[in-house]
């Protein structure tokens, strides 16, 4: 029982995972029917059964990066938090803080009755042009509900810190991308426009906002659709999440959507991609479902193409020391590029 097909032991002890599960009162006898999902290239995604009931395991990947374990005890947080509120989400069942038994932090969520966009639509969705529309609203409508909650009312005081959060964002990233000099075998970055962006950025920043709960990384690669609808079922992957300006969120949707002129690189794909909103329909039902201040969106896109690049980049640095598969190294480098290219994109025509 310590191990199944495509599961490495190492990375997950079934065994020790069982007999914590005893003591959390999550069933008896053994794991079975494990499955490794794909989702991401950062942490590790393992669903299973027991005792007739269905979970899936999120923990850091094998190869965990300086605060992985934090991360998951974040992730778990933010999910219990949002627990009764109406953002689509993946329920929280259990949570482990502690290294062990896995030798990681890791987390227990009910399993997503739905698909990805990215991996290809099902015919409800691929046949009609004004379900993929709705489908850009339901983006927009689950991301405005995330940021309406009242972060202090939900129990995340101290989950992140939003005095001065946009002032600390390009000297925050710009300090992550010289980090990763010291990777062996990373020749540095080559990012045509990254100085210019970020000088851009200081330069034009919003004098305020009003803080929030932000969901970091949010963009079609990371929501799960109803298979016969096209509303969310959940956003996935919360490990970017924090209380900063939630306009950042709606950036990131922006950064990764597809126009029909300008930069692609960078887009997040989805086929066939007809019928979605433009990003100028994403930014008014933004409008419509939420008070915020939406006259310097442009500044956020931008953030959030100067962000998401070097969060890219990284996992390019770990694939030049062997601690990602070089192929995933050099595409994610590739959309970092991209991504600066639409950011210089933007300025201009801001």
């Amino acid at each position: 029982m310590s191990s199944a097909a495509g599961v490495d032991p190492s990375i997950v002890d079934l065994d020790r995972l069982a007999e914590w599960m005893d003591g959390q009162g999550l069933g008896t006898g053994s794991i079975e029917e494990v499955v490794v999902l794909a989702g991401g290239t950062q942490n590790v995604l393992l669903r299973f059964e027991r005792a007739g009931r269905s979970y899936v395991l999120r923990r850091p990947p094998p190869h965990p990066r300086e605060k992985s374990n934090e991360t998951m005890r974040r992730e778990a947080r933010v999910l219990g938090a949002i627990a009764d509120s109406d953002v689509p989400h993946p329920r929280l069942i259990a949570a482990c803080s502690e290294t062990e038994p896995l030798g990681a932090a890791f987390y227990l969520m009910e399993p997503i009755d739905g698909f990805n966009p990215t991996q290809g639509l099902p015919e409800y969705h691929a046949s009609d042009p004004k379900v993929r529309f709705e489908m850009g609203m339901s983006l927009v409508d689950s991301i405005a509900a995330l940021g309406a909650l009242d972060y202090l009312e939900i129990g995340l005081e101290g989950f992140g810190r939003p005095e001065n959060y946009l002032e600390r964002q390009v000297a925050r990233w710009r300090s992550q991308l010289e980090g990763y000099d010291g990777t062996p075998g990373y020749p540095g970055p080559d990012i045509p426009g990254v100085d210019r962006v970020g000088d851009w950025l200081d330069a034009n920043r919003p004098a305020n906002f009003a803080p929030g709960v932000i969901h970091g990384d949010y963009h079609l690669a990371n929501v799960m659709y109803e298979n016969e609808s096209p509303k969310i079922a959940a956003i996935v992957d919360w490990e970017l999440s924090t209380v900063g300006d939630p306009l950042l969120d709606l950036g990131w949707v922006l950064a990764t959507w597809r126009e029909p002129e300008g930069p692609s690189a960078g887009a997040i794909a989805v086929e066939p991609w007809d019928g979605f909103p433009t990003a100028q329909e994403l930014v008014a039902r933004y409008a419509e479902r939420s008070d915020r201040n939406l006259d310097a969106i442009a500044w956020y896109k931008v953030l959030a193409c100067y962000k998401l690049g070097i969060i890219l980049e990284g996992t390019f640095a770990r694939a030049c020391a062997g601690k990602a598969p070089k192929a995933t190294g050099d595409l994610l480098h590739a959309t970092t590029v991209g991504l600066f290219e639409r950011a210089v994109a933007s300025i201009e025509s801001a």
